[in-house]
């Protein structure tokens, strides 16, 4: 998201611009290396070892995509913030900041499908048996990548029409995609319903099964991939929307004290800095499901050699 502007209503932002010339680059330096190694990892195991594309293994690989698609831009970003880039790369960093967005927004929109798909499966064991399938996880994840492109991509795009000078990519947006009705979708869909499904879901599949009482190691891992669903989404995404939130306030006037301004704008830049942490988080998620899969493959070996023990005794 835009950050800051060098100077507004003689405001400077100076100090803060150059503090995350150095925090940019200490925060996203291992996020990058970690998530670029986890998620690549992560789309081995699904598509080469485990071989057993259940609703999870889809929803996980489509996770890891996404993680991806969001990494790929860091570089790129990481160098515009110490160097202006010439006009004629404005079309060139249009796509960037679009892969960037349509990787955090598609995260969101994955994970809260994941939450959807656990809690159809716990809560309505019996609708679950028409609701669920691999084809409709690959259907929804679908869905997501659609609903991200045709959103994300054409908005982003029009930022930075019309600008004759250099300018630093992936910062200072034009007062367009400040405006009002951008703004209030982006936090209304992009994120707060989206928050809310995902929490309601995690909430009502936990109590579930800690209302059946079950105490198995497949229920147990089952919390925690609850548990680290929710944690990867609003551990890097509140933030980042809530200082979304108030640089807005800024771009409206509301907000026009000078050093109340100058904390925001550190605020907003160090969230969304860290909302990159997701590509890390969702390492956990990746490693629980990998776990269950194998937890479900193990159990069915079981099942199926007492199966054949029974069947051989009863021949005897």
């Amino acid at each position: 998201m835009g950050m800051s502007d060098t100077m507004t209503s003689n405001c400077s932002f100076e100090e803060v611009d150059q503090m995350m010339r150095y925090l940019e680059l200490i925060i996203y330096m291992p996020i990058f290396l970690i998530g670029l190694l986890l998620n690549v990892a992560a789309l081995l195991v699904f598509c080469l070892f485990l071989r057993k594309w259940t609703e999870s293994t889809i929803y996980m690989t489509s996770l890891a995509l996404m993680d991806l698609l969001l990494l790929f831009p860091l570089p790129f970003k990481m160098h515009a913030t110490n160097h202006l880039w010439p006009t004629h790369l404005q079309s060139f960093c249009s796509v960037l900041e679009s892969l960037y967005f349509i990787g955090i927004y598609g995260s969101i929109y994955t994970i809260m499908c994941i939450a959807v798909d656990r809690w159809v499966a716990i809560c309505h064991p019996f609708k679950a048996k028409q609701l669920r399938s691999p084809r409709a996880a690959l259907g929804s994840c679908v869905g997501v990548w659609a609903l991200v492109l045709a959103a994300i991509s054409p908005t982003i795009y029009g930022f930075r029409q019309g600008s004759r000078t250099e300018f630093h990519c992936f910062h200072a947006f034009s007062q367009k995609g400040w405006s009002p009705q951008l703004i209030i979708c982006l936090q209304v869909f992009g994120f707060l319903l989206p928050a809310l499904v995902v929490i309601y879901c995690s909430l009502q599949t936990i109590w579930a099964l800690r209302q059946s009482g079950q105490r198995s190691a497949r229920s147990r891992a089952c919390v925690k991939i609850i548990y680290s669903s929710l944690s990867a989404f609003l551990l890097p995404f509140t933030p980042s929307h809530l200082g979304i939130l108030l640089q807005f306030l800024v771009h409206q006037g509301v907000i026009q004290d000078c050093g109340t301004k100058t904390r925001i704008s550190l605020f907003i830049q160090i969230a969304m800095c860290l909302s990159n942490i997701t590509c890390c988080l969702d390492a956990l998620c990746y490693y629980f499901i990998a776990h269950e899969v194998r937890s479900t493959k193990r159990s069915f070996r079981m099942s199926m050699s007492q199966r054949r023990a029974t069947n051989s005794t009863s021949e005897v």
